[in-house]
């Protein structure tokens, strides 16, 4: 993983009438600018003020981040955390990495390290007292797999650094020391990203979408071990690729979500691992 920074050597939300939010700009030529606009810090980790595809502006605000940035410590393999109680805090950013104030969660609606990597915090606000008390917008998670060969930036909110690349292909399994991850991301390696990038929005700069949530990399070049995952294919062939970072996908998301940005692992189409 991309350690948590303290105890890690422990081991447009524009207004459409009163409901819905702008969504992303459509893929273009161009390529969307990518600001700090909506990333937060924790305490140890980077993170995103996000909504789904269909949240409204009266919607609770969510944040995603890591399943090992969890404040409740890494979930341990086959562990899948469920609404349970949060005050955590979160420093939002504005466009050019200033902070602009806090937001706080009232409860950790999903996180775990298994298949994935992902935590993802409910707000005591709306996105629409949000946009209007600090005027920032959520990001937007893709519900459509990412492309390999697609231009991306991993934006932390912690060091308040930007990290440009491509994807470079995909990992069936990605290993780590306890943790097994499926069809993670690989980046080209341009994006370097160190400790406390962790839970970076990995958007895609043709749409302006989140597609992927930063999350490891091999540091030493060991194999599958903790901070130094391998990928591992179709026929349990094994690659280490030292100096190589991953980020684990988030299209997946959207499908478990209810309309109010209410979690229900049932919903048709719903993967993520159930606790």
């Amino acid at each position: 993983m991309k350690k948590p920074l303290i105890g890690a050597s422990c081991a447009a939300l524009l207004l459409s009438g009163a409901t819905a939010l702008a969504g992303a700009s459509p893929a273009s030529a161009a390529p969307v600018a990518v600001t700090y606009a909506g990333t937060v810090a924790l305490s140890n980790c980077s993170g995103s003020l996000v909504r789904l595809p269909n949240s409204t502006a009266a919607d609770p605000a969510l944040v995603l981040s890591n399943g090992h940035c969890l404040e409740t410590g890494f979930p341990g393999p086959g562990q899948v955390l469920v609404n349970r109680s949060s005050s955590r805090s979160f420093t939002l950013l504005g466009a050019s990495g200033g902070s602009l104030g806090t937001v706080r969660a009232n409860k950790i609606v999903y996180g775990t390290m298994t298949d994935t990597d992902i935590s993802i915090y409910q707000l005591t606000s709306t996105y629409a007292s949000i946009q209007s008390r600090y005027g920032i917008s959520p990001l937007t998670i893709s519900p459509n797999h990412p492309t390999q060969g697609a231009a991306i930036k991993v934006v932390s909110g912690y060091w308040k650094r930007t990290y440009s690349c491509s994807i470079d292909g995909f990992a069936y399994r990605l290993k780590e020391g306890a943790w097994t991850w499926k069809d993670s991301v690989r980046y080209t390696s341009s994006c370097n990203t160190i400790g406390g990038t962790s839970g970076s929005p990995v958007i895609d700069t043709a749409t302006g979408l989140v597609t992927a949530v930063n999350n490891t990399g091999n540091e030493d070049g060991e194999r599958c071990t903790d901070n130094n995952p391998c990928e591992v294919d179709q026929n349990g062939n094994v690659t280490v690729r030292q100096g190589i970072n991953y980020a684990e996908e988030t299209y997946g998301i959207p499908a478990c979500f209810a309309p109010g940005n209410r979690l229900d692992l049932t919903l048709a189409g719903c993967v993520l691992p159930r606790p």
